[in-house]
């Protein structure tokens, strides 16, 4: 039916096939029909290793919410230095099954199973140039990071 959109294990294997093609190791699949909508809603898939550079969302201020539907995910938290602030561990199966971050609160996600499929919503729109403040005391790309975080979940 035309505006029904159903959230199966097949699209998370289609999902999943796209981001083991990445250089970047995660993929997303979106609900919302265009960047001008609001709420955004979508999946991603993470695959352990990904890197998600830490940022924020200030311009315009956007809260963003996390919920793992299948593995786990670690969100690590940072202050404007780059100190980590808080560390969070999601899990499918609990206890800590989701996250919601206000605006401006500079964060990263981690794939800490081989295949994390997590369910996002945010505000909209979505503006390339604004959507995210990256922080600049992360570079662009960093697997020695990646680790690093992880470690704060072991």
């Amino acid at each position: 039916m035309q505006g029904i959109q159903l959230i199966t294990t097949e699209l998370f294997a289609e999902v999943e096939a796209k981001a083991a093609a990445s250089p970047r190791l995660r993929m997303n699949h979106n609900f919302h029909s265009g960047p001008e909508d609001n709420p955004h809603r979508m999946l991603n898939v993470l695959l352990r290793g990904t890197y998600v550079r830490p940022h924020r969302h200030v311009t315009p201020a956007k809260s963003e919410a996390f919920l793992p539907l299948t593995g786990r995910v670690g969100i690590v938290c940072f202050d404007d230095d780059g100190t980590v602030t808080g560390t969070y561990l999601l899990d499918a199966a609990g206890p800590g099954r989701g996250i919601d971050l206000a605006p401006g609160i500079w964060h990263t996600v981690l794939a800490l199973s081989d295949v994390s499929v997590c369910y996002e919503v945010k505000p909209g729109p979505w503006e390339p140039a604004s959507d995210k403040d990256f922080a600049a005391w992360a570079p662009a790309e960093s697997a020695e990071l990646v680790r690093e975080w992880e470690a704060l979940f072991s």
